[in-house]
């Protein structure tokens, strides 16, 4: 657990040096964004040895059928990661696409796993992503919405959605943790 919440805490420093100290981060320039880069692997394998090591109880147990709302919610949550990035015309109709779909995922995530270990890695995250909008919308009010797009920039974004969510049950699934019933 102790990986885990160290993990957590370099995570958001790492996303947060931006915005808490701004002035520090252009004099470093480039060299904080190798900085950042490192502080966010060692971050992420941080957050995965500690969840895959933690040692927890269970919290609460939901029924079986929260497990097809989280695979929607993981499609929604996978399109948004990729929207912010996308030539889609859908891009322009939310200011933080993908801290959205952290926030969704991690929702995801909490409705089918009801441990100590998976409250502080998934709720740990949504509540950074809502931090971060927050810091954001705090630092700049106004938002100068994305134009342009097209409807290729719409197929592509909803293919690479597929693909990706594909992807990610293979990866579940070949690691064990079959996100789909009855696989």
């Amino acid at each position: 657990m102790t990986l885990l919440i160290i993990g957590l805490l370099l995570w958001s420093v790492a996303h947060l040096f931006k915005r808490l100290a701004p002035n520090l981060r252009a004099r470093l320039g480039n060299t904080a964004k190798g900085g950042v880069a490192v502080a966010l692997f060692v971050s992420i394998v941080l957050m995965v040895l500690g969840y895959r090591s933690a040692d927890t109880a269970t919290l609460w147990a939901l029924p079986a059928w929260t497990t097809h709302v989280n695979n929607t919610l993981m499609l929604l949550a996978v399109a948004l990661l990729g929207l912010g990035n996308s030539k889609s015309r859908l891009r322009g109709t939310l200011r933080h696409p993908m801290l959205l779909g952290v926030l969704t995922w991690a929702v995801a995530h909490l409705l089918v796993n009801g441990d100590l270990a998976s409250l502080v890695l998934f709720g740990g995250l949504g509540l950074w992503s809502l931090f971060q909008m927050t810091a954001i919308n705090a630092r700049q009010p106004n938002w100068d919405r994305w134009t342009g797009g097209s409807f290729a920039g719409d197929i592509r974004l909803g293919v690479i959605t597929v693909v990706v969510y594909g992807v990610i049950i293979a990866i579940h699934s070949w690691i064990g943790l079959s996100p789909i019933p009855g696989m």
